[in-house]
């Protein structure tokens, strides 16, 4: 059974403010999650390798590879009002 200590610890970690019927029911339900561990623990996983995940991974980053063209003059085309390559905007700020 969790102690009285440990269950106020672990609500101010998880910065939760609990009265005293939400701290016997949250020691309940840490008793019975470490229970359930103390469980798994019992099985035999000899010779069972660790999965360190469950799909397999690969990168699945694409390319660093430029796949637009340079459009700025199409871009710019379409604007009231152009400075070089670039749009003129009325002054916002004094």
């Amino acid at each position: 059974m969790i102690s009285d200590d440990t269950a106020a610890y672990t609500a101010a970690l998880a910065e939760l403010l609990l009265s005293g019927e939400e701290r016997e029911r949250a020691k309940k339900d840490l008793s019975e999650i470490l229970g359930y561990i103390e469980r798994m623990n019992e099985l035999d996983t000899e010779g069972i390798e660790p999965v360190p995940f469950l799909f397999p991974a690969a990168n699945v980053f694409r390319g660093d590879a430029v796949t637009n063209k340079d459009s700025r003059e199409e871009l710019l085309a379409n604007a009231p009002d152009r400075s070089g390559d670039f749009f003129r905007v009325p002054k916002t700020v004094d």
